[in-house]
């Protein structure tokens, strides 16, 4: 049977309309494009910080490789991909993953997603060079074992960087009752507010781990400008951390 033979078009047709949702930067993810430029600044300064490497280079992440645990449609696999890193998307959620690879088909992209979760992976014996995990630690039921699962993913000096929501009053008003019931960016439920983790308390769980933090900072939205940027002072709602597993 040729390969033809084994497709099923509608079942094509059907992940690459979810795909174009995923990646509709007006769409239900519009919160995730909007934040994502905000994220890779972090993401790329800190890897290239890390394993010294030059962000002018057409590719200065080659010979890294990199997990992006809670991958989604790809929106942070697929720019690291670009910038030569060799990437393993992952997500518990069956459904992104069909989703995530047409779209890296479409755009030519070669990265291995994967339906598992950072146990499972640990537990098969995986290693990274870095590790995101993005906006996924408040949805998990038990965050050190999430985060010592982490660990056992990265290579000896290897470097995670995780984001998060702050827990406060500021969080609860922004997070849930402007971003779900007022702006609906995103379905009423999406997050559940005692989940939400203070920066302390995310270092604290770090070390824990057997991580070392060794930078934060928030991100800030501004609705003036419609934009996210970096901030060394206020993380207060959304906020990104690196830290480094010591050989």
């Amino acid at each position: 049977m040729s390969v033809q033979g084994t497709v099923d078009p509608a079942e094509v047709a059907k992940f690459e309309a979810m795909a174009a949702e995923w990646w509709n930067p007006h769409g239900k993810f519009k919160p995730l494009h909007m934040l994502n430029p905000c994220r890779l600044d972090y993401i790329t300064g800190q890897i290239a910080a890390e394993f010294g490497r030059d962000l002018t280079q057409p590719q200065p992440f080659q010979g890294i490789r990199l997990l992006d645990i809670g991958c989604g449609g790809g929106l942070l696999s697929e720019p690291m991909a670009r910038l030569g890193a060799q990437v393993v998307g992952a997500d518990a959620a069956a459904r992104n993953i069909p989703v995530a690879r047409v779209h890296a088909e479409q755009q030519a992209l070669q990265i291995d997603y994967r339906h598992t979760t950072a146990e499972a992976l640990a537990e098969a014996g995986e290693a990274f060079d870095v590790v995101l995990n993005m906006e996924v630690i408040e949805h998990v039921p038990d965050p050190l074992a999430y985060l010592t699962a982490c660990e056992r993913l990265l290579e000896p000096g290897g470097l995670m960087i995780c984001s998060t929501l702050n827990r406060n009053a500021k969080s609860w008003l922004m997070a849930i009752v402007g971003a779900e019931h007022v702006m609906r960016w995103l379905p009423k439920g999406t997050h559940d507010w005692k989940k939400f983790i203070t920066p302390d308390e995310l270092q604290n769980l770090l070390v824990k781990a057997g991580l070392d933090p060794v930078d934060r900072k928030g991100m800030v939205f501004n609705p003036l400008t419609w934009s996210w940027s970096l901030s060394s002072r206020d993380l207060s709602v959304n906020y990104v951390t690196a830290s480094i597993k010591r050989g």
